[in-house]
Protein backbone atom coordinates (compact mmCIF):
# COMPACT_ATOMS: atom_id res chain seq x y z
CA UNK A 1 0.00 0.00 0.00
CA UNK A 2 2.82 2.39 0.84
CA UNK A 3 4.45 1.69 -2.53
CA UNK A 4 1.17 2.44 -4.31
CA UNK A 5 0.80 5.70 -2.39
CA UNK A 6 4.35 6.70 -3.31
CA UNK A 7 3.76 5.84 -6.97
CA UNK A 8 0.55 7.86 -7.04
CA UNK A 9 2.26 10.83 -5.38
CA UNK A 10 5.21 10.62 -7.76
CA UNK A 11 2.94 10.46 -10.78
CA UNK A 12 0.67 13.27 -9.66
CA UNK A 13 3.21 15.93 -8.84
CA UNK A 14 4.57 17.52 -11.98
CA UNK A 15 6.47 20.65 -11.22
CA UNK A 16 7.22 23.10 -13.95
CA UNK A 17 8.16 26.28 -12.15
CA UNK A 18 9.44 29.42 -13.77
CA UNK A 19 10.59 32.92 -13.05
CA UNK A 20 10.98 35.83 -15.43
CA UNK A 21 14.09 37.94 -15.05
CA UNK A 22 13.02 41.59 -15.29
CA UNK A 23 14.67 44.96 -15.44
CA UNK A 24 14.09 46.91 -12.22
CA UNK A 25 12.74 49.92 -14.13
CA UNK A 26 11.38 48.48 -17.40
CA UNK A 27 10.79 50.58 -20.50
CA UNK A 28 7.32 50.34 -22.05
CA UNK A 29 8.51 47.71 -24.56
CA UNK A 30 9.87 45.57 -21.74
CA UNK A 31 6.75 45.97 -19.60
CA UNK A 32 4.54 44.89 -22.52
CA UNK A 33 6.80 41.92 -23.27
CA UNK A 34 6.86 40.89 -19.61
CA UNK A 35 3.05 40.93 -19.44
CA UNK A 36 2.73 38.76 -22.56
CA UNK A 37 5.49 36.35 -21.55
CA UNK A 38 4.06 35.96 -18.04
CA UNK A 39 0.66 35.05 -19.45
CA UNK A 40 2.15 32.55 -21.93
CA UNK A 41 4.37 30.91 -19.32
CA UNK A 42 1.59 30.77 -16.71
CA UNK A 43 -0.73 29.02 -19.15
CA UNK A 44 1.95 26.60 -20.37
CA UNK A 45 3.21 25.68 -16.89
CA UNK A 46 -0.35 25.10 -15.68
CA UNK A 47 -1.06 22.81 -18.63
CA UNK A 48 2.16 20.81 -18.12
CA UNK A 49 1.53 20.56 -14.38
CA UNK A 50 -1.98 19.26 -15.02
CA UNK A 51 -1.10 16.74 -17.77
CA UNK A 52 2.59 15.76 -17.58
CA UNK A 53 3.30 14.17 -14.21
CA UNK A 54 6.92 13.38 -15.08
CA UNK A 55 7.78 16.94 -16.13
CA UNK A 56 10.04 18.55 -13.55
CA UNK A 57 12.03 21.68 -14.35
CA UNK A 58 12.79 25.06 -12.81
CA UNK A 59 12.79 27.40 -15.80
CA UNK A 60 14.47 30.80 -15.99
CA UNK A 61 12.79 33.04 -18.56
CA UNK A 62 14.30 36.11 -20.19
CA UNK A 63 13.20 38.78 -22.63
CA UNK A 64 16.14 39.16 -25.04
CA UNK A 65 15.48 41.49 -27.99
CA UNK A 66 18.26 39.89 -30.08
CA UNK A 67 16.51 36.50 -30.16
CA UNK A 68 14.60 36.22 -33.47
CA UNK A 69 11.75 34.06 -32.13
CA UNK A 70 12.29 32.11 -28.90
CA UNK A 71 14.75 29.45 -27.80
CA UNK A 72 15.49 27.16 -24.89
CA UNK A 73 18.07 24.78 -23.51
CA UNK A 74 18.10 21.66 -21.35
CA UNK A 75 19.59 23.67 -18.48
CA UNK A 76 16.21 25.39 -18.07
CA UNK A 77 16.72 28.71 -19.84
CA UNK A 78 13.97 30.06 -22.11
CA UNK A 79 14.44 33.28 -24.07
CA UNK A 80 11.77 35.24 -25.92
CA UNK A 81 12.68 37.85 -28.54
CA UNK A 82 10.77 40.99 -29.51
CA UNK A 83 8.33 39.36 -31.94
CA UNK A 84 5.03 39.37 -30.06
CA UNK A 85 3.66 36.59 -32.30
CA UNK A 86 5.90 34.18 -30.34
CA UNK A 87 4.82 35.35 -26.88
CA UNK A 88 2.10 32.71 -26.74
CA UNK A 89 1.20 29.61 -24.80
CA UNK A 90 2.08 27.53 -27.87
CA UNK A 91 5.62 28.89 -27.94
CA UNK A 92 6.00 28.48 -24.19
CA UNK A 93 4.85 24.83 -24.37
CA UNK A 94 7.25 24.17 -27.24
CA UNK A 95 10.19 25.82 -25.45
CA UNK A 96 9.47 24.05 -22.15
CA UNK A 97 9.65 20.78 -24.13
CA UNK A 98 13.22 21.73 -25.11
CA UNK A 99 14.09 22.29 -21.44
CA UNK A 100 12.81 18.75 -20.76
CA UNK A 101 15.07 17.25 -23.43
CA UNK A 102 13.45 17.62 -26.87
CA UNK A 103 16.36 18.25 -29.23
CA UNK A 104 18.73 18.70 -26.30
CA UNK A 105 19.91 15.31 -25.04
CA UNK A 106 21.85 12.39 -26.43
CA UNK A 107 18.95 10.18 -25.31
CA UNK A 108 16.63 12.23 -27.54
CA UNK A 109 18.99 11.82 -30.49
CA UNK A 110 19.52 8.08 -30.06
CA UNK A 111 15.85 7.31 -29.39
CA UNK A 112 14.84 9.38 -32.40
CA UNK A 113 17.36 7.60 -34.64
CA UNK A 114 16.01 4.22 -33.51
CA UNK A 115 12.38 5.40 -33.27
CA UNK A 116 12.54 3.94 -29.76
CA UNK A 117 9.61 5.58 -28.00
CA UNK A 118 7.51 2.54 -26.99
CA UNK A 119 5.15 4.19 -24.51
CA UNK A 120 4.91 7.46 -26.40
CA UNK A 121 4.24 5.62 -29.67
CA UNK A 122 1.42 3.60 -28.05
CA UNK A 123 -0.11 6.84 -26.79
CA UNK A 124 0.25 8.55 -30.17
CA UNK A 125 -1.35 5.59 -31.94
CA UNK A 126 -4.31 5.71 -29.56
CA UNK A 127 -5.02 9.17 -30.99
CA UNK A 128 -3.83 8.97 -34.60
CA UNK A 129 -4.10 5.30 -35.59
CA UNK A 130 -1.87 2.25 -35.79
CA UNK A 131 0.65 3.61 -38.28
CA UNK A 132 1.36 6.87 -36.42
CA UNK A 133 4.96 7.50 -35.44
CA UNK A 134 6.97 10.19 -33.71
CA UNK A 135 9.04 12.04 -36.28
CA UNK A 136 12.20 13.87 -35.29
CA UNK A 137 14.27 16.41 -37.17
CA UNK A 138 16.21 19.56 -36.48
CA UNK A 139 15.84 19.12 -32.74
CA UNK A 140 12.05 18.95 -32.97
CA UNK A 141 9.24 16.38 -33.03
CA UNK A 142 5.97 16.08 -34.88
CA UNK A 143 3.09 15.56 -34.62
CA UNK A 144 2.20 17.49 -31.47
CA UNK A 145 5.55 19.27 -31.24
CA UNK A 146 3.70 22.59 -31.54
CA UNK A 147 6.39 23.84 -33.90
CA UNK A 148 4.13 26.45 -35.55
CA UNK A 149 1.28 28.61 -34.30
CA UNK A 150 -1.22 26.98 -36.70
CA UNK A 151 -0.69 23.67 -34.85
CA UNK A 152 -2.13 25.12 -31.64
CA UNK A 153 -5.49 24.02 -30.31
CA UNK A 154 -6.63 22.94 -26.88
CA UNK A 155 -6.58 19.30 -27.98
CA UNK A 156 -3.14 19.55 -29.59
CA UNK A 157 -1.70 21.37 -26.57
CA UNK A 158 -3.04 18.69 -24.23
CA UNK A 159 -1.67 15.94 -26.47
CA UNK A 160 1.68 17.72 -26.63
CA UNK A 161 1.97 17.63 -22.84
CA UNK A 162 0.87 14.01 -22.61
CA UNK A 163 3.26 12.98 -25.39
CA UNK A 164 6.21 14.74 -23.75
CA UNK A 165 5.27 13.02 -20.48
CA UNK A 166 5.30 9.63 -22.23
CA UNK A 167 8.63 10.46 -23.88
CA UNK A 168 10.05 11.30 -20.46
CA UNK A 169 8.87 7.87 -19.25
CA UNK A 170 10.64 6.36 -22.27
CA UNK A 171 13.94 8.02 -21.32
CA UNK A 172 13.92 11.41 -23.07
CA UNK A 173 16.02 13.14 -20.42
CA UNK A 174 18.69 10.44 -20.48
Amino acid sequence: LLALLWAFTALSSATITWRLQKASNPASDQADAYRRIELAMSQAAARYNRLAARAHKAVTVQYVPGVPTADASFNGNVRFGTNRAYMTERTALHEIAHTLGIGQTSAFNSRCAANNWPGATRLLRSWDGGSARINCGGGHIWPYGLNYEDEMSGTNADRHCRLIDAMLADGLAG
